[in-house]
């Protein structure tokens, strides 16, 4: 059975201290807003409407959480980067962010969602900028690649791969589609290797 098939809706959170007790490994979602975030979760796990897929940027704001079968977590960030989001409202995401990302313990690794048109923008290079000093794994999912050529694919992860060591030698980048479902099986391979890796003596 793939991974993450099955998973389900826990809880929905407005900050980083109601979360479950970190009983199990966790593995964070985060991207830009419309960079197909909650389209790559629902790719992932197999189902349509597990995670909200909304045409509107900046509708996910708060933390959801997903329980896989094994017990660990997927954690489905808010999108960030949205325009129309007030300030105070974009404040109160980016410090929600930050705790979660630089102090959760039980957190095996990142997957950081970026268009693969745009990729490392200022506010990913942000993210990554708060939970590289952890010394945890980022997986970063090129999304929308079915919108490349395979030649403007190839030039795009090179591009990526060279940009990324600069950030970080801990991070980790392929292309993900979530229409042509191509990219799932690295992806599971990546992001379950964390898992077999996890550390869940912290996480009492």
């Amino acid at each position: 059975m793939p991974l993450f098939r099955h998973a389900e809706f826990e809880i929905s959170v407005a900050h980083p201290s109601g979360l479950p007790n970190p009983f199990a490994p966790e593995i964070a979602f985060a991207g830009r807003s419309n960079a197909g975030k909650s389209s790559a979760i629902n790719t992932l796990v197999g189902h349509t409407r597990l995670a909200y897929v909304s045409k509107t940027p900046g509708r996910t704001q708060l933390i959801n959480v997903f329980r896989m079968k094994n017990g660990a977590a997927l954690i489905d960030l808010p999108g960030y980067g949205y325009a129309e989001v007030p300030m105070h409202v974009k404040r109160e995401w980016g410090r929600l962010l930050e705790s979660y990302l630089s102090t959760r313990k039980n957190l095996a690794g990142l997957v950081l969602i970026m268009d693969s048109r745009r990729p490392f923008t200022e506010l990913d290079q942000r993210m990554i900028g708060w939970f590289a000093p952890t010394g945890k794994p980022i997986h970063c999912l090129l999304t929308k690649s079915d919108k490349l050529t395979r030649q403007e694919q190839a030039k795009t992860l090179r591009a990526a791969k060279v940009e990324a060591a600069q950030y970080s030698d801990n991070i980790t980048i392929q292309l993900f589609s979530s229409l042509k479902k191509t990219g799932m099986d690295e992806a599971e391979a990546a992001i379950g290797a964390w898992l077999d890796q996890a550390d869940t003596s912290e996480a009492i």
